[in-house]
């Protein structure tokens, strides 16, 4: 089960740089509008130490994160929902991702151009927001008068009908479907709406920035209550050449504790409501991505769907029982393995072992 999130954001705001820094790839990161003209796709690692201590436990001879998918996607413009700039392609890129993770610009580099003459974060904001809202409003408007002749015959449509109308009145005072907790997103679903994604915003600072608290709190609270991360996506850059005890060390002469890309792909899973569940052997210690609230079975069928279909029962224990007992054996005798059946609600950090036959 994989997780794509869409980097979108004005022009030369720092995405390829931060696409790079995630991946390690050289993408193109062009002073220029469009630099990124077909969208970069990277398959990034989750951080986990978790998995690093499971590795000692079960002597596994390697360690598998779960994975993000990060999209690079071409620079917005005021316009791109009437097709200007890369506007059709763009918003069709941002239509394929999961959820929407936005760079907004707060560096000031003189030798970088910004695309509007000034850096304004909260301007920059309301731009790409402004966007997506018209481009939803294009999608409902073309949409409704077929779909409000269904639902006279079809009583089963008016579910979809309200919802619609509903999230017409929120577009057209132009705020996002996200932002709004009445909007009826899972109706919606089949309209593949832009604003209804999850949103989480990705501020670029100047380096000197990084330990003004005061200014990361203000930056936060332009997007509450989205998820945000501020970061200096060229530190970050620098960080994945350095060995990583010289990145530690760089991280606490900022006063960070972990890595902006770090904290990204948590807040990622976080803003898509998914978690963890950790499997390990002699052969590998691996993190498996589940939506919160799923089930053993459910859980069992990321692995392969013949662990669903023929699932019988689920060995469980907690990653901190696991390792204060230090080995499964020792987790056993002390009554920390649970046996779990298919009601069970998986728990983040589960270490488990499913018992199937097909």
């Amino acid at each position: 089960m994989g997780l794509s999130i869409g980097i979108v954001g004005l022009p030369n705001v720092g995405k390829s740089t931060l696409f790079n820094a995630l991946t390690r790839n050289d993408v193109l990161a062009a002073n220029y509008p469009f630099a990124t003209i077909e969208p970069n796709v990277g398959v990034v690692g989750v951080p986990d130490p978790r998995l690093d201590r499971l590795a000692e436990v079960f002597h596994s001879a390697r360690t598998v994160p779960a994975t993000v998918s990060f999209v690079d996607i071409a620079g917005l413009v005021r316009g791109a929902s009437e097709g200007q700039g890369l506007g059709n392609r763009f918003l069709a890129n941002i239509r394929e991702s999961d959820a929407v993770c936005q760079v907004v610009r707060v560096f000031s580099d003189p030798d970088v151009v910004h695309v509007d003459g000034r850096v304004d974060p909260a301007d920059d904001i309301a731009t790409v927001n402004t966007e997506l809202v018209l481009a939803d409003l294009q999608t409902i408007d073309a949409r409704l008068p077929r779909l409000e002749k269904e639902a006279r015959v079809d009583k089963g449509r008016q579910g979809l009908l309200a919802a619609m109308k509903h999230a017409r009145e929120v577009l057209d005072a132009g705020r996002t479907l996200s932002s709004e907790p009445g909007v009826d997103r899972a109706a919606l679903r089949e309209l593949f709406l832009l604003t209804a994604k999850p949103f989480l915003y990705v501020f670029n600072v100047d380096e000197d920035a990084l330990a003004d608290t005061g200014r990361l709190k203000e930056l936060a609270a332009l997007v509450a209550p989205a998820d945000a991360v501020v970061l200096c996506a060229k530190v970050e850059a620098e960080l994945t050449e350095l060995p990583d005890e010289d990145a530690a060390e760089l991280l606490a002469s900022l006063g960070q504790s972990e890595s902006g890309l770090a904290q990204l792909a948590r807040i990622g899973f976080h803003t898509l409501g998914l978690q963890t569940y950790l499997t390990a052997g002699p052969k590998e210690a691996r993190a498996w991505t589940i939506k919160v609230g799923a089930t053993a079975p459910e859980a069992a069928g990321v692995i392969h769907t013949d662990f669903q279909r023929g699932f019988i029962k689920a060995e469980v224990v907690s990653f901190g029982d696991l390792t204060a007992a230090g080995s499964m054996a020792a987790a056993r005798a002390a009554g920390r393995v649970r046996v779990e059946g298919k009601d069970y609600v998986m728990a983040d950090g589960d270490v488990v072992e499913f018992r199937f036959n097909v």
